[in-house]
């Protein structure tokens, strides 16, 4: 197949090009990351507020102690039942911001190591204290004159620091899945491109070998009848017509993959030319198929003949084959679909698909046939919807029933 430029490489079976299906994928996952981290925001925001709820109930409550009315015995008990629903940590201090001795009873959610010296403790957490500096301000708990009796260093428990860390671990996550997409989308394409490419080379040799062989079959002729100038001469006439052959199918085949010329020509001329064609060869199938024709005349679309060609001779080709019975219909119809389109149908009376089959019918490799590449439907379908931006499709099929094609172009004024 010839080269094309990125912008214009698509698999057959998907509506985007290659670079907008990555650019889609970028769009969903920074949609994703976008949503997680604002999601995850409002709730650490909210248990953060909860937290400092929590620590200004706790501070009140020792405040409340040096209340000479208080009742300490219940205001301790308080504390007891309070501290173990505390799940972050606290540190409380002097008025100096020296952790108070013993560390155990002053401190909450730490894990001190009781095996150090108390000076080791205290560097701990004298460190642990500036940490929680850069996190938020103390609680001050002072008294009704306003002197400094004690300070609440504290910071957010360990479960905000992980959804905070979530939407980082969300991003590779995601980066992840996009990486494997890729490689997957790329492998799909790569299997892709190798069924055609294995399809157009056997395609190729099978477009090729008929009149080969026949033009090796007229040399031989050539060779018996060479004092006989009558038959000679209809050697040759049929020679031209087998080269003709040749040269169509070269220029059929040099066209795919580069912007085809258009023209503006009759289509039911077109129509008339393939048909003919074909009938003279449906006898070869060992099959008995009338192509039965209804054109509405004076129809034209800018198309490139040769191309178009090849399409309706894969339809009639494949409504032929679909055909099991000796006695077969295939009924090709073009008519004016609206003021600006053309619409032509092509159908037969043959085994027709399952709705799976349908589905797939334009995919490379594909084939209803024991015998096929799975390349005509699939260069078909490029023909008409790349290269002469129409529309084709499987209009409707029903097992035993039979099948219809319908091809839409635009209408040259």
């Amino acid at each position: 197949m010839a080269k094309t430029s990125n912008k214009s490489v698509r698999l057959f079976w998907l509506p985007f090009t290659k670079w907008q299906i990555k650019l889609i994928l970028m769009l969903v996952a920074l949609l994703i990351v976008f949503a997680v981290v604002i999601y995850t925001r409002i709730i650490v925001d909210e248990l953060i507020q909860r937290e400092q709820q929590s620590i200004k109930l706790y501070t009140d409550i020792f405040k409340r102690t040096t209340d000479p009315d208080a009742n300490l015995e219940d205001l301790y008990v308080l504390i007891e039942k309070i501290s173990p629903t505390l799940s972050f940590p606290i540190i409380t201090t002097d008025e100096n911001n020296v952790p108070i001795y013993p560390y155990e009873q002053w401190t909450l959610n730490i894990n001190i190591d009781t095996s150090k010296t108390i000076q080791e403790q205290k560097n701990f957490l004298l460190n642990y204290i500036n940490k929680m500096k850069s996190d938020y301000e103390p609680i001050v708990v002072t008294d009704s004159e306003g002197k400094i009796l004690l300070k609440f260093f504290y910071t957010h428990s360990e479960l905000i620091d992980n959804l905070e860390m979530f939407p980082i671990i969300e991003f590779f996550i995601i980066a992840l899945f996009i990486i494997i997409g890729y490689i997957a989308f790329s492998n799909i394409r790569k299997s892709e491109e190798s069924k055609v490419w294995v399809g157009m080379a056997k395609e190729a040799a099978h477009q090729l070998g008929t009149p080969i062989s026949s033009l090796l079959a007229w040399i031989e002729i050539i060779k018996y009848n060479r004092d006989q100038p009558e038959k000679l001469n209809e050697t040759l006439d049929e020679m031209q017509k087998d080269v003709e052959r040749l040269n169509m199918i070269a220029t059929r085949f040099s066209k795919i993959g580069s912007l085809p010329e258009r023209k503006r020509v009759n289509i039911s001329e077109i129509l008339d030319n393939v048909c003919n064609y074909f009938e003279k060869r449906m006898p070869h199938l060992g099959k008995k198929i009338k192509i039965e024709r209804n054109f509405q005349k004076n129809l034209y679309s800018d198309l490139n003949a040769e191309l178009f060609q090849w399409v309706i001779e894969n339809l009639l080709k494949n409504s032929a084959e679909a055909i099991e019975s000796k006695n077969g219909r295939v009924s090709i119809e073009l008519a004016e679909l609206s003021r600006n389109k053309i619409v032509i149908t092509v159908s037969d009376n043959g085994k027709g698909m399952t709705l799976k089959q349908k589905r797939q019918i334009f995919y490379p490799g594909f084939t209803t046939k024991k015998r096929g590449w799975g390349l005509g439907l699939t260069l078909s379908k490029r023909i008409i919807e790349d290269y002469h931006n129409g529309r084709i499709f499987v209009k409707e099929s029903s097992i035993g029933k039979g099948t219809t094609f319908q091809i839409e172009l635009d209408k040259s004024p």
